[in-house]
């Protein structure tokens, strides 16, 4: 359910860890984010999405091949695109490479970001398995991955390691594919503000930015005619 809390503007975000055009939309949105001028009155909230929900835990393939075969592409064509992204990525100071990215299935990666939120540090989880998989090359669908990973963020290994041998947080992420497909959302990332503006894809900072100041006139307007 999307609903709002307080007077901040609350974002939701629907992505996947190993979607590289999810992680190139948050850092725009977090850059529009760094320069608005009420940014702390936004509160941000990663939901789950499974962009290949049936891909196994540890997968042999390379994501080049992935996609190959995915789309019906030739390897050249994949490694063209990849250039395309990697470089619209550099200029947001993050280093992809995807020549080295492996496949993997990603739920139990979201699931360790659900026991992140439970910490105050969802977003701190969520930066470090990006930048594990897209920059370190590391196998987030591998247990002692997560697990590891966990731990240098700040959740004690136990916990961790309780999570990725149950399904704790599994009913969460399902949850959240769920209320994904209820709102029709059916690729990421996908950004909703404050229950009622719906961005779709990696947008600019600037589209971020103008959403952010129009919300926060609609949620504040005799403050914003004041001024």
């Amino acid at each position: 359910m999307l609903y709002r809390r307080g007077s901040s503007v609350r974002i939701e975000v629907w992505s996947d860890v190993v979607c590289p055009w999810c992680y190139l939309g948050k850092r725009r949105m977090e850059s529009a984010i760094a320069n608005f001028e009420h940014a702390d009155e936004v509160a941000v909230l990663w939901r789950s999405f499974e962009l290949n929900p049936d891909a196994p835990r540890k997968e042999d393939m390379s994501v080049e091949e992935i996609l190959s075969r995915k789309y019906g592409m030739s390897r050249e064509e994949v490694r063209e695109m990849n250039a395309r992204i990697t470089a619209l990525a550099e200029a947001e100071g993050l280093e992809y490479r995807l020549d080295r990215a492996r496949g993997a299935n990603s739920f139990d990666a979201h699931r360790m970001i659900h026991l992140a939120a439970e910490h105050g540090i969802q977003g701190v989880m969520k930066e470090r398995l990006m930048r594990a998989h897209f920059t370190e090359s590391a196998a987030i669908g591998d247990p002692e991955e997560l697990v590891r990973m966990a731990v240098e963020v700040g959740i004690e290994e136990g916990e961790a390691r309780n999570v990725v041998q149950s399904d704790r947080f599994a009913k969460e992420v399902r949850q959240d594919e769920a209320d994904a497909a209820a709102l029709g959302i059916s690729g990421v990332p996908f950004f909703v503000i404050d229950g009622t503006w719906g961005i779709s894809g990696a947008q600019t900072t600037d589209v971020f930015a103008k959403a952010l100041d129009e919300m926060w006139a609609e949620l504040h307007p005799a403050a914003v005619q004041k001024a």
